[in-house]
């Protein structure tokens, strides 16, 4: 299945580009030209991945981060004509993954994008916990509970029993 990208633009013309480049790359794009159209096609389409402008009609780019930092872990880029310091750290704490100013070049953000998605991937696959009766293991900690006990486990012992619960039922 592809990949789902919003961008986020007021510009159209900016828009179109990114989304057209994309398009070429293999991904569905949706697009918002307003913070508000954001976050409903946000919550409802639920991209893999977000590129977001800052100076949005309605809603600003800052307040759209927060409101789906609320509800959603997905992974938010900024694109933005804003290249000011302090711009960048607030949106990197609000929760932006990264910060790209415009001008920019195209294969440089879509280099990211999937440099973005591969690490939302690996994030992804090393979080998930298995879980067998009373044994929960943790591939992302490494770390094997039986209830509220630790068990240790050599490195080697760990990576046979993670491959085993994630292959429950085969030989």
């Amino acid at each position: 299945m592809k990949e789902k990208i919003l961008v986020v633009d007021d510009e159209k013309p900016i828009a179109e580009i990114i989304k057209y480049n994309l398009e070429e790359e293999g991904f569905v794009v949706l697009v918002a030209y307003d913070g508000a159209e954001a976050l409903r096609l946000a919550f409802e389409e639920e991209p893999s991945l977000i590129i977001l402008d800052i100076m949005l009609p309605r809603i600003d780019g800052f307040s759209v981060c927060q409101q789906i930092r609320q509800k959603m872990d997905v992974p938010i880029i900024m694109l933005t004509a804003r290249e000011s310091e302090p711009d960048k750290v607030k949106g990197l704490e609000i929760g932006a993954d990264d910060y790209v100013t415009k001008p920019f070049s195209v294969r440089e953000l879509i280099a990211r994008v999937k440099a973005t998605l591969r690490r939302a991937r690996i994030q992804e696959t090393s979080s998930k916990q298995l879980i067998c009766g009373e044994l929960l293991l943790d591939p992302g900690k490494m770390c094997l509970k039986k209830g509220a006990d630790n068990i240790e486990l050599t490195y080697r012992e760990f990576t046979l029993l993670e491959f085993l619960l994630q292959n429950v039922g085969y030989v």
